[in-house]
């Protein structure tokens, strides 16, 4: 009986011993040479894979496309003619490395050159590409590379702020179709001269600074008997100023302003007019359908000259409309009309060499008919419109899934090829499959049995087609396809990992969990830790992003690993409701309310992974993010500080008010209303909980660094305690090493309550990678 006492007690001393020692493992002091491999061993992990293809591009003069594959980090440029079914070097990359070395003076290797995408023209004789503000042309029977200087233009100094610049150069033209006329702007006005030089006649007087014709805007009718022109009246524009402390090139700071609209602000006003050339004639178009314009699409002319269309983004974005004009009269009627209580989200479709302004459109026909994507029935799906009426003459997708691109559109067969998710009920509602459909909505095929994400690359004329697919765990295949039959033409590659699973790379696991309606699946990914043993308890930290643009948990292979996870966290991405790419409803809980950010969802998934997993501890689970994520971070230590205990937020928008306009009115509404107020960090500051460590660049040029300042003024306004990071010269979301180590150093001395080493004694081998100047 003693004994027997003595070997359970022995037991239980064992087993508490080893709950002990599994404990330590987790708690084990990190030193110098964790944080050393945990910024190193993405890098690493990324130089063991074999054969792994980027994304592919056609290329226009014929049916070949080209891609870039990566061999232990070296990379190759692949061209594959897809009628011969012949795969080979796309170039001679040492020659061209070589020839970019003499005429850049710097030092490119043939296997790893600056560039991912470029160009092929004079029938593959001569190659383009921009790199570091430079455009270069490379001919390639030579190897000699000549380069150009980019200069910007205001777009480019400015990409929130798309007005038609005022241009008064006689010598900058846009010649008719039928080569008699050069119309041109003269004093804000428009004239037209002939191509002769005998006429030369001034078609307007009304245009002024304020009220100018914008010569980008104008487009001729087929028969050059029309021409229509936006008419533009400037607003005031808001600029934010940038102070470099620490520029590259100079001693002394330098100052730099960027024209940066922000909610509420007043916006140019665009109004078409159009002009009839034999006689002389200027129509301006009632705006009666276009009263309120976000923006106006570009002008686009029928084939057969009967009148023009644009599309009409009303202020608010919760219409969304295809406008007519009518030539001979310059009536302008809505031919279709995009509606919503919330807002229309007019950028959810990807679009593949389809674009018509921000929203899917394709013309049947001349306008006869009109293919259109629309959330109207609450999942993004295509309908078909009768083009001279506007009436609908059909739903051609239905279902609860969504269309999430339209590959290629046969006029002649009247069938569609596109790309959904969702479909399939016992796969990853965000996997993405191709299909193909008639217009009339019969005949649905899916192309892409594979359960995985799938990447369709069209080729131009529709022939053909690449499909690259992956998944988290599983490498990348690319196989080429004939259209018409969906016949596989070749097996282009497949990428090989056994190196990097032999190294102890471990792909995600993918978890979901109901969400707060007790009904919807939301879909996450745990990043497990190096040397993962289910026996012990791991920290948790969640890796934001909630913005509502899109869904940002991968479903792609990647070689990549969170840095945390080689220092003993748990990693977990999450796509909570408000985010994209599911039903309507889905997204709808974001309008009017950033600060949710799916948190109800997010800590429900939390829960549930903990429930399931005894290695999954969310005692003191932390936060980080960048960008939206960073101000999704603060609002869970603000608005959820029962649950989020640590944060570090990066390049973050603390109140919608300060940033880009087109981002915030689309998801906080418009009039800025008491609802910016109530999502905002910095009119929220003085309810932080928890530690805080806040990380900006001094010259983010995306996100308005005075947000984060003015959430620091706040806080300490409030006698709110936090740590803050603030990167000379780095863009938005501080690239680099230095905030990266910050960002670790932080979450391991709250959460795992250890004190960093002293960086300042030797040194750390960090890899060499962006710094904060490069951008």
């Amino acid at each position: 009986m003693y004994r027997l006492v003595a070997l359970m007690l022995a037991l239980l001393a064992c087993k508490a011993a080893q709950a002990h020692a599994a404990e330590d493992v987790v708690n084990a002091p990190l030193a110098r040479s964790d944080y050393e491999r945990a910024l190193t061993t993405a890098d690493r992990y990324g130089r063991l894979t074999v054969n792994v293809p980027d994304v592919p591009f056609w290329l226009g003069e014929r049916e070949a496309f080209i891609y870039r594959r990566t061999t232990h980090g070296k990379h190759q440029f692949i061209l594959v003619d897809a009628e011969k079914g012949v795969k080979e070097p796309a170039f001679d990359q040492a020659g061209l490395a070589a020839a970019l070395n003499r005429a850049s003076h710097k030092n490119y290797q043939p296997e790893n050159l600056p560039f991912d995408h470029f160009e092929l023209t004079d029938k593959g004789g001569r190659m383009s590409f921009d790199l570091e503000h430079t455009h270069w042309s490379c001919e390639l029977a030579s190897y000699a590379c000549t380069g150009n200087a980019m200069h910007s233009g205001a777009n480019q100094q400015s990409p929130y702020d798309d007005t038609p610049p005022a241009e008064n150069d006689p010598n900058k033209t846009s010649a008719s179709p039928d080569g008699k006329w050069l119309a041109y702007i003269r004093n804000y006005n428009l004239f037209l001269r002939s191509q002769d030089g005998l006429q030369d006649i001034q078609s307007t007087w009304d245009g002024a600074e304020s009220d100018y014709y914008a010569l980008s805007t104008l487009r001729w009718s087929p028969a050059s008997t029309h021409l229509a022109v936006y008419r533009i009246r400037p607003a005031q524009q808001r600029e934010v100023h940038y102070l470099e402390s620490s520029p590259a090139h100079q001693r002394q700071p330098r100052h730099l302003t960027m024209v940066y609209p922000k909610p509420g602000d007043a916006l140019a006003l665009l109004q078409p007019v159009l002009f009839d050339v034999s006689s002389r004639r200027a129509v301006t178009i009632d705006n009666a359908a276009f009263q309120n314009p976000y923006g106006l699409s570009a002008i686009r002319w029928w084939k057969d000259g009967r009148g023009f269309t644009f599309e009409y983004n009303q202020r608010g974005h919760q219409l969304y409309r295809l406008v007519e004009v009518d030539a001979a009269t310059g009536k302008a009627r809505a031919l279709i009309d995009e509606a919503s209580k919330t807002f229309v989200d007019y950028q959810a479709l990807v679009m593949k060499q389809l674009n018509s302004g921000k929203t899917f459109r394709y013309d049947v026909d001349d306008g006869k008919e009109i293919i259109w994507a629309s959330e109207r029935d609450g999942y993004e799906h295509l309908y078909l419109f009768d083009g001279r009426t506007g009436e609908l003459k059909n739903q051609i997708t239905k279902g609860d899934w969504v269309v999430r691109a339209v590959y290629c559109v046969d006029p002649v067969k009247r069938e569609i090829w596109f790309g959904a998710s969702g479909m399939n009920p016992d796969e990853d509602p965000y996997f993405v499959h191709a299909y193909r459909i008639g217009f009339d909505g019969k005949g649905l095929t899916p192309l892409t049995p594979e359960p995985a994400n799938h990447h369709i690359e069209f080729s131009p004329s529709g022939r053909y087609y690449v499909d690259l697919w992956s998944r988290i765990g599983v490498p990348p295949r690319m196989v080429l396809y004939r259209a018409s039959d969906n016949a596989e033409l070749m097996q282009v590659e497949s990428a090989e990992i056994s190196e990097l699973i032999a190294a102890g790379w471990q792909p995600p696991l993918s978890f979901n969990a109901k969400g707060r309606d007790g009904k919807t699946d939301i879909w996450g990914v745990i990043h497990l830790p190096t040397n993962f043993d289910q026996r012990k308890r791991y920290p948790v930290v969640e890796h934001i992003y909630a913005g509502p643009t899109g869904s940002f948990v991968p479903k792609s292979f990647s070689a990549s690993i969170e840095p945390l996870t080689q220092l003993g966290f748990i990693v977990v991405q999450i796509d909570g409701m408000g985010t994209n790419h599911r039903s309507r409803a889905f997204h709808d809980v974001a309008w009017k309310n950033l600060k949710d950010a799916g948190f109800a969802d997010r800590i429900l998934w939390h829960k549930a992974a903990s429930a399931k997993y005894s290695w999954y501890d969310i005692s003191n689970v932390g936060i980080f993010g960048a960008s939206a994520g960073g101000q999704n971070a603060v609002s869970a230590l603000l608005f959820h500080p029962d649950f989020y205990k640590v944060a570090v937020a990066n390049s973050g928008c603390y109140d919608n008010r300060l940033d880009k306009i087109w981002w915030n009115e689309q998801w906080m509404g418009w009039p800025v209303g008491i609802e910016y107020s109530q999502s905002s960090a910095i009119d929220n500051a003085a309810k932080l909980q928890g530690r805080l460590l806040l990380i900006v660049g001094e010259m983010d040029r995306n996100v308005d660094p005075s947000a984060t300042f003015q959430l620091a003024d706040r806080l300490i306004k409030a006698g709110k305690y936090f740590d803050m990071l603030y990167v000379p010269g780095a863009d938005h979301g501080t690239p680099g090493s230095y905030a990266q180590l910050k960002l670790l150093e932080f979450l391991v001395r709250n959460i795992l309550e250890q004190t960093a080493p002293n960086w300042n004694t030797g040194s750390i081998e960090l890899p060499k990678s962006k710094s904060g100047h490069d951008g």
